[in-house]
C-alpha cells in the first residue's frame, strides 16, 4: 500500500488493537507508550473505546457489570514523519508476532500549537 505521508513533516501513527493485547507480559498499549517515551517520540495518547469491531468481526462493547473487558484501544503517537516511520519499523516484527490482530495507520498532520507546561 502506498504511503501518503511522504513530504509531510509531521504525522500521526495510530495502532488500533484491544485493551487485553500483550507483548510479552506487558499490555500492548503500556509497552508501546513506554518504548516510545524511551525512543524520544514527541507524544503519545491511549484512547479506550466503548464499542467497536475489527478484523475478527466480533463486536465488543463496555458493560458496567463486567470486571474485565476486552475493548478497542487506539494508541496514537505524534512526531516528525521520519521518526514515526523509524519507530514503526522497530516495532513491526513484534506486532506481526502477536497472536491477536491490529491495524496500523499513519497520516500527515499539522501541529498548530505545542506548548510545554510549567
Amino acid at each position: 500500500m502506498e504511503k501518503t505521508t511522504r513530504g509531510s513533516k509531521y504525522s500521526r501513527l495510530k495502532i488500533k488493537a484491544s485493551t487485553t493485547d500483550k507483548i510479552g507480559t506487558k499490555l500492548l498499549y503500556q509497552y508501546l507508550v513506554e518504548l516510545a517515551h524511551r525512543k524520544g517520540i514527541a507524544g503519545s495518547t491511549v484512547f479506550r473505546g466503548i464499542m467497536g469491531y475489527g478484523s475478527s468481526n466480533a463486536i465488543r462493547s463496555s458493560r458496567f457489570w463486567e470486571l474485565t473487558e476486552k475493548l478497542p484501544v487506539v494508541i496514537e503517537f505524534v512526531d516528525q514523519t521520519e521518526k514515526l516511520e523509524l519507530f514503526y519499523s522497530e516495532i513491526e516484527e513484534e506486532l506481526l508476532g502477536m497472536s491477536k490482530g491490529c491495524l496500523v495507520t499513519i497520516e500527515p498532520t499539522e501541529i498548530l500549537l505545542q506548548k510545554k507546561g510549567k
